[in-house]
């Protein structure tokens, strides 16, 4: 029927009442073109829910209702991509203002670090449909908070030479560059798999890129036995394991690939006698009891003039990044804590002296 009545309006051009209702079908058709191209970019499951809405005449007020949550969704989206932009660009600038990027490299992200002291905690932030790679300044968890921290300096590290003459020679481009490189394995983004969800994975896969050279077992860290199974047990989860059910399978490779893997922990009983021996901007993974799991939390140390070891960190429960207590204080106070991994940040102009065979396989 709106073909034919198309074809109708299109014969007899010479109709006022014919060229508005054209008009406004051109109207209508356009905007519909418009929704469908956001739909597409924003969520793959909202343009088939919109789909199957439009396709029935009694659901008007179920469409509408969609159509202000997709707009709202994109706004919030694009408010994210500014204001991370804003913060981004204001690190940088205080950055070399203060000439932070000349110091070492963990020294340098202590400082990068310290400046986003009271970011609000966000979970979840990378849980995106198709899989890419983002950085989002407007909210951290514990993960992205120490990796946006290293890359943002591991890039200064890199830029270093440049950045005394010009503040523009540090872009987003080259900070997410750099994200893309220690997020994924072997620095290849290939999909949702491909990212080193495990902190584990994350540990072996960039200290083999020389990103980092993992102090566990020379502080006198003793065997972790990790046995992971968390992601592939558990996919109701993950959305994107909901979504395609195949890579649960591909999930459950990772996760025997780490098993079989060598892995070092310092059980909390010892780590107050190896504070001293910490740096700022060395990471901490902290290795949990929980079933199926390896590490529940992630940050860094700060040191302060007293010499104390501090845990920086985007906490859960103070729902912001915050400068916590003492290490070794702050793993006894965690019924699921059993030891800590101390991962010191490796100057990108340097290469590692990390022992390769300390992460062979058994």
């Amino acid at each position: 029927m709106g073909l034919q009545c198309y074809g109708i309006l299109v014969k007899s051009p010479n109709s006022t009442m014919q060229r508005k209702t054209l008009t406004y079908l051109l109207v209508v058709i356009i905007g519909s073109v418009t929704i469908s191209l956001a739909l597409s970019a924003l969520n793959p499951r909202l343009k088939s829910q919109k789909w199957i809405l439009t396709s029935n005449p009694d659901s008007t007020s179920s469409v509408k209702t969609l159509d202000s949550a997709v707009k709202n969704s994109i706004t919030k989206q694009a408010d994210k991509e500014i204001n991370t932009g804003y913060i981004f660009d204001h690190l940088i600038e205080e950055m070399i203002k203060r000439d932070y990027h000349t110091l070492p490299i963990g020294e340098c992200m202590g400082k990068i670090g310290s400046m986003m002291i009271g970011t609000r905690y966000v979970g979840g932030t990378l849980e995106l449909m198709p899989e890419r790679c983002i950085m989002d300044l407007t909210g951290l968890d514990c993960v992205t908070f120490f990796e946006n921290t290293l890359n943002i300096a591991r890039t200064a590290k890199i830029k270093n030479n440049g950045l005394t003459q010009s503040a523009n020679s540090i872009t987003f481009r080259d900070v997410l560059d750099q994200i893309e490189f220690t997020r994924y394995r072997d620095g290849n983004l290939e999909g949702y798999t491909s990212r080193l969800h495990y902190t584990s994975e994350w540990i072996l896969d960039n200290v083999k890129k020389g990103v980092i050279k993992d102090l566990t077992k020379e502080l006198g860290g003793k065997p972790f036995n990790v046995k992971v199974s968390f992601m592939s047990e558990n996919p109701q989860y993950y959305p994107q394991l909901t979504a395609q059910p195949s890579l649960i399978n591909k999930m459950r490779l990772v996760e025997y690939g780490i098993n079989n893997t060598r892995h070092w922990y310092i059980p909390n009983s010892q780590v107050k006698e190896i504070e001293s021996k910490l740096q700022t901007g060395d990471i901490i993974a902290i290795a949990t009891n929980k079933s199926g799991l390896d590490y529940s939390h992630t940050g860094m140390i700060i040191k302060n003039a007293k010499g104390m070891a501090l845990f920086l960190h985007a906490s859960s429960a103070k729902k912001r990044v915050y400068l916590d207590k003492r290490i070794s204080t702050y793993l006894s106070e965690s019924s699921t804590s059993i030891g800590i991994s101390v991962l010191r940040p490796q100057d990108p102009n340097q290469e590692s002296e990390e022992v390769i065979e300390d992460s062979d396989s058994e």
